[in-house]
């Protein structure tokens, strides 16, 4: 929320330096008024979303790494039979599009139950 809530003033503070100031009208949402840490945290809560595609939930992990939810064989630990094999088994968000990536993890997959 801190961050998105700096983000906010920043894009604010841009947005009143010329040549932009020349051209824009009005702020629209959260509105002028909103300027508290707590008028800005309300309107983050209920307005922003993840641009992303989400990855992490089921995260793929050494051993000893007791956030892994899924084994370097795609495996879910302590399940049988059960694989993960898309975007939620990357640890981080990739700094691209996951699409590649994840067909990537499919490939492997595939090798992987051969």
């Amino acid at each position: 929320i801190r961050h998105l809530r700096e983000g906010m003033r920043v894009a604010r503070q841009v947005l009143n330096t010329r040549p932009l100031k020349d051209i824009m009208r009005e702020e629209i949402a959260p509105g002028p008024d909103a300027t508290s840490d707590e008028a800005i945290d309300q309107h983050v809560r209920r307005t922003v979303k993840t641009d992303y595609h989400p990855v992490g939930t089921c995260r793929m992990g050494a051993d000893d790494d007791r956030m892994a939810v899924v084994d370097a064989r795609l495996r879910v630990r302590g399940v049988d039979g059960l694989r993960v094999i898309d975007a939620s088994i990357m640890p981080k968000l990739v700094t691209a599009n996951t699409n590649a990536p994840t067909m990537a993890l499919a490939d492997r997959a595939v090798s992987l139950m051969s």
